[in-house]
């Protein structure tokens, strides 16, 4: 079993805490029990990734788009859909915490098997365990594993409506193999919707985010983890609507600020790195 989760699915809980700890209220979102499952060091905030200033509108854009997407669960579960996929869940915690009106909602969790396995065990360890609502789905995506088939062996109803999130996923995947994801969630009953994050080019992002864009980039490539594909708003726009979403719509970085951050006095607002798309069937 792996030692740990991954390098990215524990700074982003490290994130979401230092959001609750560092940032004035009002919060966007409190998670911070993703940290204590990550069980980093005690000077964890001392970590250059962890820096208040530097890390700001990285850490927003975390926030902010998992606040929507459970903004999005809880809307949907108001009108019936009790399905919810997280594709690479990482160290998400919306299972334990059940935001209102959520209660209902049973939640899957792709991820690989190591991952899980160790994710398993740390729930175990605080006393935590696996809720009866949540399904663990362990995938192999390196050797192709078919995740859509091990979905639906744990229980997953491809005929009733559901929300997917996939959020910091794409960049890792080929550009074919975004497309099949797409056309696999639009395929789902009429009234699901998709979550899906989705890196963008150099060039669109904006000037003072560039260097970051390259360093997390070079980063990614030296851990072994290169990024393989990038999208502009109209490109995975159009992608979407190919494989068959009824609507579609991208949040920017900006809507995302109007949305969830207007009005703070500290100027945190998301990235232009990482923007979401959000498709309905």
């Amino acid at each position: 079993m792996t030692a740990t989760a991954d390098k990215t699915a524990i700074r982003t809980a490290l994130w979401r805490a230092l959001h609750v700890r560092a940032d004035p209220a009002p919060h966007v979102f409190e998670d911070e029990l993703g940290a204590r499952l990550a069980a980093p060091d005690d000077d964890w905030r001392s970590r250059p990734d962890m820096d208040p200033v530097r890390s700001a509108r990285a850490r927003a854009s975390i926030v902010a788009r998992a606040r929507f997407t459970e903004d999005l669960v809880v809307e949907h579960a108001g009108r019936g859909v009790d399905q919810y996929v997280i594709l690479g869940a990482g160290l998400d915690t919306f299972a334990q915490r059940r935001p209102r009106g959520a209660e209902g909602v049973r939640v899957f969790e792709v991820d690989q098997p190591e991952t899980q396995a160790w994710k398993r065990a740390r729930l175990a360890e605080l006393g935590l365990g696996v809720p009866e609502q949540l399904r663990l789905v362990p995938v192999d995506f390196e050797a192709d594993d078919d995740w859509w088939r091990r979905l639906t062996e744990e229980g997953f109803d491809p005929a009733r409506p559901a929300v997917l999130a996939c959020s910091g996923v794409t960049m890792y995947l080929t550009r074919d193999a975004v497309a099949d994801t797409l056309r696999k969630a639009a395929g789902l009953a009429e009234g699901s919707a998709l979550a899906i994050t989705f890196m963008q080019p150099v060039d669109l992002v904006d000037p003072e985010e560039r260097g970051a864009r390259e360093g997390v980039e070079h980063a990614a490539r030296a851990d072994g983890t290169p990024f393989r594909s990038f999208f502009g708003p109209d490109d995975i726009l159009g992608m979407a609507k190919e494989a068959g979403f009824r609507q579609v719509e991208h949040l920017s970085a900006g809507d995302l600020a109007e949305r969830y951050f207007s009005g703070r006095a500290d100027g945190l607002r998301p990235s232009t790195i990482e923007e979401l798309l959000l498709a309905t069937t």
